[in-house]
């Protein structure tokens, strides 16, 4: 059996792989590990709007007051309010039900520490060690020092003023589409900009369990592009099923994605002195596009490896403010230890207000370089045989060397599928899709 926990928690289809039983020992080994020597310790609990997710968060929190934990469930909010809520209620940990931009079908179940921030591998280890021995260490308290559950009604007001304090200025005169993906943000944000003064049009904040994700939100943006267009609205911003994520769309329909959002803030950033080490921290899969821009505005670009998490290690590790996936996963660290949708979605529509421009000449900052991505199919043993094999070597090292300057080439494995991904930018299509073709080709011949 492989690891429990993914990059993001554990997650699979709700009822089969993650189940309720599955969601029950995790709360009692969760509660366990985190919390251990902690006197009757605090976890918060929240969810987004998968039909999935109270039959899951019953488990979960009998599972949790088994072990003797006070339980404190805050219903649907944003995966980050989790986060903001754990710090601001003094609680020991934060639990969130959620499987984030995925289909309703799926779920899943993410830990927080103390302070907010996701678990490191080795606390996750634990845990997962802790039900694969039958739970056995695990404490089973009876009579009056069982746990118990409470429900905050004030939850999203809490974290509503929270994103208002960090807004610090009123949005009035603005025109605000917002799409909520049918998710953990159709209530909270349009409320949130309705009472900055902006004038909000909202779609797909009507969740029914069942509709989450669904041809909506940051993965389906179109009819997000039209809409804005339709209202004459001056922005557009999208929000994933649990609002850790928000891309944007100009007045003109465009989608403005990760990329041209962190240029845009940390630009911003800069210019107000609130840049440390004037220093932008993005994965490998950032456009090129970015790189010359942040050069042209005197910041400095720091790449990890795919995954929001390796951006927050990079960016406490440099004590970094700023970084994210062109997913529209943006960290601020002033504000919150997670990706947030929400604050993102404000910085965007506050600098776009200060600047007394049109979205679409704050996106111009950056040009996005032609990028193409193909497939090479191989078996999971041969993954990493294209570091090795000189033919392949080569013929990668010749690419290079001919977009040198102008483009870059990128080859990684895939986590999951037995796939090698050849990505390449340049500023010719047709160049690129031809040498990637040929690349990815030569990888699958030399794998077999």
């Amino acid at each position: 059996m492989g690891r429990m926990f993914g990059t993001d928690g554990v997650r699979g289809i709700a009822n089969t792989e993650l189940t309720a039983e599955l969601a029950y020992k995790l709360g009692r080994a969760g509660a366990y590990v985190l919390t251990e020597g902690a006197h009757k310790p605090t976890i918060v609990v929240g969810k987004d709007t998968r039909i999935s997710g109270d039959m899951l968060e019953s488990a979960l929190v009998a599972g949790i007051m088994s072990v003797g934990a006070h339980a404190i469930c805050v219903g649907v909010v944003p995966t980050p309010a989790v986060a903001y809520l754990t710090r601001k209620l003094g609680a020991d940990a934060g639990v969130v039900i959620s499987a984030s931009h995925n289909p309703v079908e799926y779920n899943g179940i993410k830990f927080f520490n103390k302070d907010g921030y996701k678990l490191p591998d080795e606390v996750e280890d634990r845990i997962e060690e802790v039900i694969k021995n039958g739970l056995a260490e695990v404490p089973s308290p009876i009579g009056e020092d069982l746990g118990v559950r409470e429900h905050r009604g004030d939850a999203v007001e809490l974290y509503a003023e929270f994103l208002k304090e960090v807004a610090g200025t009123r949005l009035d005169g603005m025109k605000i589409a917002l799409d909520c993906a049918e998710g953990a943000s159709y209530y909270i944000a349009p409320k949130v900009f309705r009472e900055l003064g902006a004038e909000v049009h909202v779609i797909h904040n009507n969740p029914n369990g069942k509709n989450i994700n669904k041809n909506c939100g940051s993965t389906h943006m179109d009819e997000l592009r039209e809409f804005t267009v339709k209202m004459g609205c001056d922005l557009g911003l999208a929000f994933d099923g649990d609002a850790d994520r928000c891309l944007a769309v100009d007045e003109k329909g465009n989608i403005v994605n990760g990329d041209f959002i962190m240029t845009i803030l940390a630009s911003e950033m800069k210019k107000q002195g609130k840049l440390d080490k004037d220093t932008l921290v993005v994965t490998v899969m950032s456009n090129m596009g970015l790189d010359i821009a942040c050069k042209k505005e005197g910041i400095n670009t720091v790449k990890t490896k795919v995954g929001d998490r390796y951006v927050l290690e990079e960016m406490i590790k440099g004590g970094y403010k700023i970084g994210g996936e062109q997913s529209g996963h943006i960290i601020f660290l002033d504000h919150n230890t997670t990706g947030d949708g929400l604050i993102t979605a404000l910085k965007v529509a506050i600098t776009l207000k200060n600047s007394g421009k049109r979205m679409s000449e704050l996106a111009s900052i950056m040009k996005e370089l032609p990028q193409v991505l193909v497939n090479a199919k191989v078996t999971n043993e041969k993954k990493y045989a294209y570091t090795e094999d000189e033919v392949i070597v080569s013929e990668i090292q010749k690419v290079e060397k001919a977009l040198e300057g102008r483009g870059r080439v990128l080859i990684r494995p895939s986590g999951t599928e037995p796939l090698v991904r050849v990505m390449l930018e340049g500023e010719n299509q047709e160049e690129i899709n031809d040498m990637a073709t040929r690349l990815a080709k030569l990888i699958e011949e030399r794998s077999k």
